[in-house]
């Protein structure tokens, strides 16, 4: 008898594994995809993703040293200067001296940028590959989504 449950167990995790690979790899597939038609969507704009990341995670209202935008972005320090440069080079941020820390200077987003800002964030936030999906399926699917990634990312999900 003892045997007989084992196995089944057995059977019942080999499934259950492979039915969470399969989930794993659609939500991979999914995510490509849509990073896929956002990289198009932000080129229209004239902006790389990386840039576009740069500026989305600026806030119009906090101007911020680049050393913290590094660290929002998880780069290195190094590489946030030439997306600052290219972000300044096209009017969407200015360079501007902090006036707690003259030492330092912390990025400012300019009208032009708070304008690409919001066309960036409509553009991340673009649910065309979810259009299929009645709002009950989306409500599931944003559940399950929410629940997986908190498990994942506790510090994503604290922050929020």
């Amino acid at each position: 008898m003892e045997h007989r449950t084992t196995r089944r167990a057995d059977s019942n995790l080999t499934n259950r594994s492979e039915l969470a690979g399969d989930a794993v790899r659609r939500i991979m597939q999914l995510a490509s995809t849509i990073r896929h038609h956002q990289d198009l969507d932000i080129a229209r704009l004239g902006l790389t993703p990386a840039v576009a990341r740069a500026l989305h995670e600026l806030d119009p209202d906090q101007p911020l040293p680049a050393r913290e935008l590094a660290e929002q972005l998880r780069c290195d320090r190094s590489n946030v200067t030439a997306l600052v440069d290219r972000l300044e080079q096209a009017g969407l941020v200015e360079r501007r001296v902090d006036p707690a820390d003259r030492r330092q200077k912390t990025l400012v987003v300019t009208e032009a940028g708070r304008r690409m800002r919001a066309q960036v964030h409509r553009l991340t936030s673009d649910p065309r590959l979810l259009a299929d999906l009645s709002d009950d399926e989306l409500v599931n699917l944003t559940a399950l989504v929410s629940k997986a990634s908190d498990n994942g990312c506790p510090e994503t999900s604290e922050a929020e």
